[in-house]
């Protein structure tokens, strides 16, 4: 009898893990994605899209002709609850989808009640409604300049987002000729600039000062937010930083039907794994990206999360579809990937400028790491979309 694979999430973890295992079993295994949305968001390119230099539907892509042309079932409906005790998961709708093995990788909630007055008084970019309300507030700051404050959270991850954001905002100061007017801030919870959530790499903390310098930003590191009101970020150790435009970094937490279930996540919701990206609770039910869960190897005085990307959802998706095809050819799940040991590969946008950061590994101990800057990036970033978008909406996961 041909087994059944559920995913849950239509995103980089989903595309990946649904049509690795369709692939590797040629076609011999019923795999159906379940998924609130319809499209493919390229998360990365969200940050342009205040400053107008993309439109959200530049970078998406409908899911549905992908999975069917590979004979996936794709069904537009959120998961609400998950029952792993019977093997199934319930959709919003009421209807239960039964399967022999699951993967979680619906990606994640961002928590805006973890600093008073987020919600009303500043923006964040983290999905496609909130970047379209930071370009709407981009707009109107431009008509009436003021400071401006980027940042992110204690407890957020996503620390390249607000970086890359900040040297966007510069680049687009300048370009607007109001950059001499405009004080711009960083507030942020990592210990130093340049921590980056990965614990810093070789010059990280030189180079970040370097660009703070060259661009005249004000940085605020080590500290918490600790209220917002409509023109200023209060800090926990007492200082207050004015804006009249505020985008905050905010941290994550896992979505309600994951969230909820409570044998295979943390306090925040985010599933718990092994090195096989199986759950710890359930050898049959797998989580990747950012639903899953990391540790921190290092600690630090303000709450300071991990940052999980593309690349590393795209790994651990590869990981646990190797393993369920392992499981349904009757033999163990065996392929180990430890997430501190995937390569760090990202680029950070500056604008017209930027930085590659490169590493043996996400999290040390590292024996090689590199940062290196240049206007070379900012190509390499938009040429970098261009690709992810392809590969995905052509199903080809077996390229990196």
């Amino acid at each position: 009898m041909r087994k059944k694979v559920l995913v849950l999430g239509s995103n980089f973890g989903g595309v990946t893990a649904a049509i690795s295992i369709k692939n590797r079993l040629k076609g011999d295994v019923d795999v159906t994605v379940l998924s609130v949305s319809s499209k493919f968001l390229y998360t990365p390119s969200l940050i342009w899209v205040p400053f107008g230099g993309r439109k959200v539907e530049d970078i998406t892509f409908e899911v549905a002709p992908t999975f069917a042309a590979h004979g996936i079932e794709f069904v537009q409906k959120g998961a609400a609850k998950l029952e792993p005790d019977l093997n199934q998961v319930i959709d919003t709708a009421g209807t239960v989808h039964s399967y022999d093995y699951l993967v979680i990788a619906t990606g994640t909630q961002v928590d805006l009640n973890r600093v008073d007055g987020f919600k009303e008084n500043a923006t964040t970019i983290v999905n496609p409604d909130a970047a379209n309300r930071s370009a709407e507030a981009w707009r109107k700051f431009l008509r009436d300049p003021g400071d401006i404050v980027i940042g992110a959270t204690q407890g957020a991850n996503c620390f390249g987002a607000a970086y890359e954001y900040l040297f966007n905002a510069s680049y687009q100061l300048r370009k607007a000729g109001i950059k001499k007017q405009v004080k711009l801030n960083y507030v942020t919870s990592e210990p130093y600039l340049g921590h980056f959530g990965i614990d810093g790499m070789p010059t990280g903390k030189f180079m970040v000062d370097m660009f703070f310098k060259k661009e005249n930003i004000t940085g605020y590191s080590n500290v918490a937010m600790d209220h917002i009101d409509k023109d200023n970020v209060h800090l926990s150790d007492g200082r207050d930083v004015p804006f009249k435009y505020a985008m905050i970094i905010a941290p994550f937490l896992g979505v309600e039907a994951v969230k909820s279930c409570e044998k295979i996540v943390n306090a925040n919701g985010f599933v718990d794994v092994r090195d096989t990206y199986q759950t710890k609770a359930y050898d049959n039910v797998y989580a990747v990206g950012t639903a899953a869960a990391v540790a921190a190897p290092y600690t630090t005085p303000v709450a300071t999360g991990v940052p999980k990307t593309g690349y590393p959802t795209d790994t651990m998706a590869k990981v646990a579809a190797e393993n369920i095809v392992s499981q349904i050819q009757g033999k163990p799940a065996t392929k180990e990937q430890a997430f501190g040991e995937i390569p760090a590969l990202c680029i950070m946008d500056a604008g017209n400028n930027g930085i590659s950061l490169l590493g043996d590994h996400m999290l040390k101990p590292r024996k090689a790491a590199i940062l290196i800057p240049g206007p070379q990036n900012h190509a390499m970033k938009i040429a970098l979309e261009k690709y992810m978008l392809w590969k995905n909406k052509g199903g080809y996961v077996r390229l990196p």
